[in-house]
């Protein structure tokens, strides 16, 4: 009896549970720290630079992540990748806390390059029998919505509250330093 009532559902119909792989697309971004913090904070450091800000480097981040997920998709490579998630946090943290705006191409730039390793991970880890194509859309959407959100939090925080942005990019980096420390 024990037995039965701690089983989990084998969804063995056709059609039970997400299949298509959408929903897992949209679940994973989320279901990670390192990966909802970095992408916050890529919202975050956008709105607080402001102007063209606000849409290069989300713009960037969703676009290099797009790509690398296929790389990942396809079998591709890379080393040191959470490693390299978690030093985006730190990164993007220090970029809040000391309110860096750096020319527009330089932070676009920057973006891009620490949405690798995000984007590699999301479609290295592409469920098997999902749709490549709808598990992409999902994390896509996924990560557009949490950039949203930090351009939203800056918002709020940049007029009303300065301080608790510099205090929030400081905690972004000691979150990203304890995800490199295991």
């Amino acid at each position: 009896m024990l037995l039965a009532l701690a089983s989990t559902p084998a969804f063995a119909h056709t059609g039970a549970g997400p299949v298509d792989g959408l929903m897992h697309g949209l679940m994973h971004p989320l279901t990670g720290l390192d990966h909802v913090l970095a992408m916050v904070a890529v919202g975050l450091w956008a709105g607080l630079v402001g102007g063209k800000a606000r849409i290069a480097y989300p713009a960037a981040f969703v676009t290099t992540m797009a790509l690398a997920g296929a790389w990942g998709m396809a079998g591709g490579a890379l080393p040191g990748v959470e490693i390299g998630i978690a030093f985006s946090v730190v990164i993007l943290g220090a970029a809040v806390a000391l309110k860096a705006s750096p020319p527009l191409a330089a932070g676009t730039l920057a973006c891009g390059i620490l949405a690798i390793f995000h984007g590699f991970a999301h479609g290295a880890e592409l469920p098997e029998n999902a749709s490549g194509l709808a598990y992409a859309l999902g994390f896509i959407l996924a990560t557009a919505v949490l950039h949203f959100i930090g351009i939203m939090l800056a918002g709020v925080i940049a007029t009303r509250a300065p301080l608790i942005a510099r205090i929030a990019g400081g905690g972004l980096v000691l979150a990203g330093v304890a995800l490199l420390a295991g």
